[in-house]
């Protein structure tokens, strides 16, 4: 029996899937079987599979755009080895994945699974970077980021054991094996890059709703429990008369509803949230709040001016509502910002399943930062970027989002309010969009009404 099983899904990669398959056919490592899996494609798929039909240890399959997490657990189903490892049709292996990736998992048997480095190609398969992850357990000890999706070598068995990929999300990123795993299985990463990911107009487009749908439903479901245990559950929406570019930015209007309206609108949606505080300085706001009578979570909290000034520290606000709502500091509390309206109560929640799901002190909206940044020094602005063969750095850095923030009480017992584990989930450019000006606020207007 193969010691490894490959299988390369393709749905209409076809002017790419040549040099996959060759790139399985070219390992130092030789104990493998190949699966071919074409998923309902339209273009030259199927003609270039049949070249291999009759090449040994091959098997190629046809199904009906069933879709990836459905194929992946055909793969799982027939195989024969005792690790598996998908290649995407548009990457290709380096030459010696299968025998660093297998070596691993023969001389760690308690490992569940293992991930290499990679490197980034164009459409011509030009490498521009190396993507570099960070140790795990060792630089990377919340293990927030999960591995590829694919170029992953797995435990066949424990695949089965867990009960395979879910089905019913439409779309998944390794995220939803990431989560059956991480608690309950070590797992590693290598430092090496060990496959060519490459990056084209197909699959830079290709249904990332979906992708983040699946995500935020997954987090859900294996948070929803815990969500229950910590309790209360807090919004709290900071508002302020003075320092920003308007006074009371908070009853600013956009299409006929002020900012805090739509603030306080988007977290009633959430049955998480057993309190939602509106606090400030200006007793005005009270009268806003008082519109949601109906909804008795709804509350609102006077604010000392002292603790409104840019110089003071969000900490004292906080600390003051934990106090009221939660004396035994032991549940959870989720910042809201005026400033980002277009926040949906998916990313609002989607704060306190990421805190939980990585038992995270605090967790917030992030950005990642794909431009040059430069650093002010003694010649002047340098890059912090590798200039060496052109590629870039591999640090992966972020920006705040500034959507929301999710924090546990208990980190304001302790006198700070993000903790030590900070852990971010990505957001759209739109969701992250920050009312900084009047023409931010009618660019808001015009956006929300066009």
């Amino acid at each position: 029996m193969p010691k490894v099983t490959v299988y390369i899904i393709s749905h209409n990669y076809g002017e790419y899937v040549e040099q996959a398959i060759e790139s399985v056919i070219a390992q130092t490592y030789s104990d493998w079987e190949l699966f071919l899996i074409d998923d309902g494609s339209t273009d030259n798929t199927q003609e270039v599979f049949e070249k291999y039909q009759n090449t040994k240890d091959f098997k190629l399959y046809k199904t009906d755009g069933i879709g990836l997490p459905s194929v992946n657990n055909l793969a799982i189903k027939e195989s024969n080895g005792k690790y598996i490892i998908r290649l995407d049709a548009d990457d290709y292996f380096d030459e010696n994945i299968l025998l660093v990736l297998s070596n691993y998992l023969d001389l760690n048997p308690e490992h569940a699974l293992v991930f290499p480095d990679f490197y980034l190609v164009d459409d011509e398969g030009s490498i521009f970077s190396h993507e570099w992850r960070r140790k795990l357990y060792k630089d990377d000890i919340i293990l927030d980021e999960p591995p590829n999706g694919a170029c992953t070598m797995i435990r066949t068995d424990i695949l089965r054991e867990i009960g395979c990929y879910r089905e019913d999300l439409g779309a998944q990123d390794g995220f939803d094996i990431w989560l059956k795993i991480k608690d309950n299985y070590p797992s590693q990463n290598i430092n090496l890059p060990l496959f060519y990911y490459r990056r084209h107009g197909s699959n830079l487009t290709e249904q990332p709703l979906r992708i983040v749908n699946a995500r935020r439903s997954l987090k859900k479901d294996a948070a929803s429990s815990e969500l229950i245990e910590r309790k209360p559950i807090i919004a709290v929406i900071p508002c302020r008369e003075n320092y920003d570019f308007a006074k009371n930015l908070w009853s600013q209007k956009i299409t006929g509803k002020s900012l805090l309206e739509y603030d306080i609108e988007v977290c009633i949606q959430s049955e998480y949230f057993d309190h939602i505080i509106v606090t400030c300085d200006n007793h005005d706001a009270q009268k806003t709040v008082d519109k949601y009578h109906y909804d008795k979570r709804i509350i609102f909290f006077h604010r000392e001016k002292a603790d409104t000034s840019p110089s003071s520290d969000i900490k004292s606000t906080l600390t003051k509502i934990a106090k009221k709502f939660d004396p035994s500091f032991t549940g959870l509390m989720l910042i809201r910002y005026i400033q980002t309206p277009f926040v949906s109560i998916n990313t609002i929640e989607e704060a306190l399943t990421t805190l939980v799901t990585n038992d995270a002190d605090s967790s917030f909206s992030i950005e990642r930062i794909r431009h040059e940044i430069f650093e002010l020094r003694k010649n002047g602005l340098e890059t912090l970027s590798n200039g060496k063969n052109g590629l870039l750095n591999s640090r992966k850095v972020y920006r705040d989002a500034n959507t929301c923030m999710a924090i546990k009480t208990s980190n304001l017992k302790k006198g700070i309010v993000m903790g030590i584990n900070t852990v971010g989930f990505p957001v759209s450019t739109a969701e992250s969009f920050f009312i900084r000006s009047e023409v931010d606020l009618d660019f808001a207007s015009n956006y929300r009404n066009p």
